[in-house]
């Protein structure tokens, strides 16, 4: 594990000792883990989001209709057998 040292002023020392309080973090280390584990997983939903996006944009649209959701359906039917059974169909 890499050890990175950070200079803060006075008032951003004073805001993380208050959060350290606050919400129960046993350590600075701690806090500044979340901080990055929340800033990661944003940064992980922003790029899910894009990719999403990017898929609807690209290619026909799907008409939802009646047929849509019978195939829909069907299909979760036979994926949540399987995954009872804990067998593939080809």
């Amino acid at each position: 594990m890499a050890t990175v040292t950070i200079s803060l002023p006075d008032a951003l020392k004073k805001f993380v000792d208050e959060q350290l309080a606050a919400k129960g973090y046993g350590n600075v280390s701690e806090y500044f883990h979340g901080l990055l584990r929340d800033a990661q997983t944003k940064q992980q939903h922003a790029r899910l989001e894009a990719l999403l996006l990017e898929g609807l944009a690209s290619g026909e649209p799907i008409p939802l209709d009646r047929e849509f959701w019978a195939e829909l359906r069907a299909d979760a039917a036979r994926l949540a057998a399987e995954h009872a059974t804990g067998k593939k169909s080809a």
